[in-house]
């Protein structure tokens, strides 16, 4: 009697994170992880020349930048790769728990845990552990937004389905951060959540009331804290580079930020040979990474991680037309607006364009929170990729 074996699939027929069938998604996600590894890896060699001379001149390890950076690096790439594995039928189930967990994480800032750093209010400290929860709150939003449109995706016609329940939501998280200080995280986020609901093609007409809502809500929340009051109208009132009176206070940073990229010239100074590190400009390894960056790159190391972070918007935007689904663009789309607005205020920051905000540079500043948030938001757009290319996978695996 003749004997059937029976031909089990074989692991390698599994989707992976880039999709194995050739073709245009295989080409945007390798494109994808190849920008995001490429300003990882700029980021950890930045951080490290940013922040070495004060690490040696407090009696720290002179590698503490690249040590502490690549760490954070190696962690979030590895989130990244084991979140892209999670279906996203899972993430859409579970989004309320993390929304649960982040706003737990927001208001521990205001107990004993937490602690002033910059003169915001926005750090906790959990043990050894340092974190900024706003940070982790971005990503929180971008998750949570996109499950709440896409379960409302028939009903987004009328306005009271798109308002509620995200803008009180949304509005508590920001009331949060804006008690802490924090107008940066503020304008990051609202942009986020704007992508968002753009991407899910919920009406212009609703956008613009949302938008203008949004203005009102920002600037009354602004009012509230005295020092930004004082911040903006120092910014409008006073020229850096023609009132010498002011070159101690308030335009130290600013002035220092633009000599350290006059200084960089067209090919730069060489990595290591920034000279506004040596404690002339504050944050270095944070707000102002790209004067450093500037510096030491020139104008064209400058240019070319401007170019990176474009390159970076058109494959996400490329991506959220390879897919169907209603999640995977409102997090697409959420995420291109989150790394293009958090890239534009930070170098309109060191380029004096406007107020210094805190925002961090996407992927290069250092900070384990905002790295770890933004390699991890990347990993639910590559699960999202992933389940676009899984049935073209399959047909190829059987």
């Amino acid at each position: 009697m003749r004997q059937h074996s029976v031909v089990t699939p074989s692991r390698a027929a599994r989707p992976g994170v880039v999709p194995a069938a050739r073709g245009r998604l295989r080409s945007l996600t390798i494109a994808l992880l190849t920008i995001v590894l490429l300003l990882v890896g700029v980021g950890v060699l930045m951080v490290q020349s940013a922040s070495q001379v004060v690490a040696i001149s407090a009696g720290q390890h002179p590698l503490g930048g690249v040590l502490r950076q690549g760490g954070y690096a190696a962690i979030g790439i590895a989130l990244m790769l084991a979140i892209s594995r999670v279906p996203t039928a899972a993430l859409r189930r579970y989004s309320w728990l993390l929304l649960a967990a982040g706003f737990l994480l927001q208001v521990l800032v205001y107990t004993p845990l937490g602690y002033e750093a910059g003169g915001n209010r926005n750090w906790l400290r959990l043990g050894p552990i340092s974190m900024q929860p706003a940070e982790f709150m971005k990503f929180v939003l971008l998750v949570w937004v996109s499950a709440v449109l896409t379960t409302k995706r028939r009903l987004l016609g009328d306005w009271r389905h798109v308002a509620i329940p995200i803008l009180p939501v949304v509005a508590a998280s920001m009331l949060i951060n804006i008690l802490g200080g924090d107008l940066g995280t503020l304008l990051v986020l609202a942009a986020l959540v704007f992508g968002c609901l753009y991407f899910s093609h919920v009406r212009l007409r609703i956008l613009a009331g949302i938008a203008a809502v949004a203005a009102l809500g920002i600037g009354a929340m602004t009012l509230m804290k005295p020092n930004r009051v004082v911040r903006i109208m120092h910014f409008f009132e006073v020229d850096c580079l023609r009132d010498a009176e002011h070159a101690y206070a308030g335009c130290w940073q600013t002035l220092n930020g633009f000599w350290a990229l006059a200084h960089g010239g067209m090919f730069g100074a060489g990595v290591g040979g920034s000279t506004a590190k040596w404690h002339w400009l504050p944050e270095a390894e944070n707000d102002f990474v790209f004067a450093i960056l500037g510096e030491e790159l020139g104008f064209i190391g400058a240019a070319t991680v401007i170019v990176l972070f474009v390159a970076l918007a058109a494959v996400l935007l490329a991506l959220s037309t390879c897919t169907d689904s209603a999640f995977a663009r409102s997090v697409l789309g959420g995420l291109v607006v989150w790394i293009s607005t958090q890239m534009i205020v930070n170098i309109s920051v060191v380029l004096g364009f406007v107020p210094v905000l805190g925002v961090p540079l996407p992927f290069i500043s250092a900070g384990g929170t905002s790295l770890l948030s933004l390699l991890l938001a990347v990993g639910v757009a590559l699960a999202c990729v992933r389940e676009a290319g899984a049935p073209v996978d399959a047909t190829r695996g059987r």
